[in-house]
């Protein structure tokens, strides 16, 4: 266990990030804090939600304020899978081929309007986000540490998108929305400076070390014997309750855990308590539990939460 002035220093570097990326997404706390949340975890976030309500000013703030290296890619129906991953360029030089990194090659990747692309180039992105690796012509390349993509995703109302396949989506830890603003954050807003404008003056509050320390200081947080019987109660009664086709994995499991233990790091505390789990839960269950009509449950946590009791 780290020491107790580890922690809180740590924190200390947590709470300044979430206070510096609040002045630049106003009225949105929770969603901030689960995208930190995520990364902490050393999860992926999907964010899906109507264009012009922040998304990608969402992960542009997540890079600023934690010191990432940050690429943004622009998914449409033409991009292929080198325009992610790089390519290999010959060289009459020396008669060989040289691999040419590709925007994959960042600390935190904004995939932009992910679901606009098509299936095959949706999937180019499995393998760096599972392995932390990309491989091209037989050769294994390593990503930067930490990795954490951002995707984001227009309602699949709209014309032009792919919908995101099961494998794919459980892929990120989380899926949040952000939502229209309330009056007051909408006033703010209209009256205030331009967002973008804002970001330019950001100071990061943390680097890439400290945030690997702080992923290793994650898996560190407590879990007493009743929370793991919470949360295991919470994925049987999703995969017997008959509301859902299908119900909650082992993965979905332990990205919970993880999750729950980044919701209670951030809060300066050694142990995870059940509210953690119920913090997190929305965003980690809502994207896996497919309905028995076919449609992904957008309330799944409440059902959860309501079936199953606290030990």
């Amino acid at each position: 266990m780290f020491a107790k002035s580890q922690r809180s220093s740590h924190a200390s570097a947590l709470q300044s990030a979430l206070e510096r990326a609040n002045q630049v997404i106003i009225g949105k706390p929770e969603a901030i804090r689960l995208a930190l949340s995520c990364l902490l975890a050393r999860g992926h976030l999907l964010i899906e939600d109507q264009p012009g309500v922040g998304k990608t000013t969402l992960a542009h703030t997540l890079a600023a304020v934690l010191g990432l290296d940050y690429q943004r890619i622009q998914f449409t129906s033409d991009l292929l899978p080198a325009d992610i991953l790089g390519v290999s360029v010959y060289d009459r030089d020396d008669g060989s081929f040289h691999f040419h990194p590709g925007p994959v090659f960042t600390q935190l990747l904004l995939a932009d309007e992910i679901n606009r692309a098509t299936p095959k180039a949706q999937s180019a992105l499995l393998e760096a986000m599972e392995e932390q690796q990309i491989t091209a012509d037989g050769q294994t390349h390593t990503l930067p540490q930490p990795f954490f993509v951002v995707a984001t995703q227009n309602p699949t109302t709209q014309i032009g998108t792919y919908p995101l396949p099961e494998s794919q989506l459980d892929r990120f830890l989380m899926r949040i929305s952000l939502g229209y603003p309330d009056a007051a954050a909408e006033r703010a807003l209209l009256a205030g400076d331009d967002r973008r404008s804002l970001l330019q003056h950001v100071e990061a509050q943390l680097d890439g070390p400290q945030l690997l320390e702080l992923q290793q200081q994650v898996d560190k947080v407590h879990c007493a014997p009743a929370l793991l019987d919470y949360v295991q109660a919470l994925l049987q009664f999703s995969r017997e309750s008959g509301l859902w086709a299908q119900g909650l994995s082992p993965r979905a499991g332990l990205g919970l855990i993880r999750a729950a233990r980044a919701w209670a790091l951030i809060d300066d505390r050694a142990q995870v308590i059940p509210e953690d789990v119920q913090a997190v839960l929305p965003a980690v269950a809502g994207h896996r539990l497919l309905g028995s009509d076919g449609l992904l449950a957008d309330h799944a946590a409440r059902s959860l939460i309501e079936g199953v009791a606290i030990p």
